[in-house]
């Protein structure tokens, strides 16, 4: 499967903040199957932390190279504070998880981002799956990946589709994503009783249905 197409452009820049290398799976799903986008820093922060930060600025340089920033950080303090960072530089912070963070967005998991043009190149190739699939014989004998998981699940899920009837890929999808999901299986929400490997798996499967549905 090829990389989604872009007019040529100066790169998106991103900045990442991570806490023991949690943002390292996301990274590496970026440089892979992203165009045009550089990762300009990542700047880890301190995983031994007290239960609450006075002063959490002082664990965040003065200014930062990225356009955009993805946030990977677990103290909430540092959350919050890093959120507040990124709006003082007019810099869009997105912060996957079930948590919701005044500033910032904050979709459930990587691919429960939606396009929105201030996101830029990040936002146009990574969040909500959209792909493209050709039928051969009632089988699925090509697909493009357009749109997918930052972690890389979609580009590395879809490929085990191939061959199958549409029916057939339905019921699997979701599995197979969920197989290689990057998403915290234990952060249930008390409300629906799901978790963001449930909404993983359920977002490939519309998405699938989508494109089977416009499939030629």
């Amino acid at each position: 499967m090829e990389k989604t197409e872009t007019s040529p452009q100066a790169a998106e820049l991103i900045t990442v903040f991570q806490q023991g290398g949690s943002g390292e799976k996301k990274i590496q799903g970026i440089k892979i199957y992203g165009q045009q986008i550089k990762i300009v820093e990542v700047i880890d922060f301190p995983t031994t932390l007290p239960d609450f930060i006075d002063d959490p600025q002082e664990f965040f340089p003065d200014h930062i190279q990225g356009t955009l920033v993805l946030s990977f950080l677990k103290h909430p303090d540092l959350v919050d504070h890093g959120a507040e960072y990124c709006c003082r530089q007019g810099i869009a912070m997105i912060a996957s998880g079930p948590r919701k963070i005044p500033g910032a967005i904050c979709p459930i998991t990587c691919c429960g981002l939606a396009k929105k043009d201030a996101l830029g190149r990040y936002g146009q190739q990574f969040g909500i799956p959209e792909y493209k699939i050709t039928l051969k014989n009632g089988r699925i004998s090509a697909i493009d990946v357009l749109r997918g998981a930052s972690c890389g699940a979609t580009w590395l899920a879809l490929p085990r589709l191939m061959d199958c009837g549409p029916e057939q890929a339905l019921e699997k999808v979701a599995r197979e994503v969920q197989f290689l999901c990057q998403a915290d299986p234990a952060s249930f929400d008390p409300i629906t009783g799901h978790s963001p490997l449930h909404f993983a798996g359920n977002v490939h499967t519309r998405a699938l249905e989508k494109a089977l549905k416009e499939a030629k």
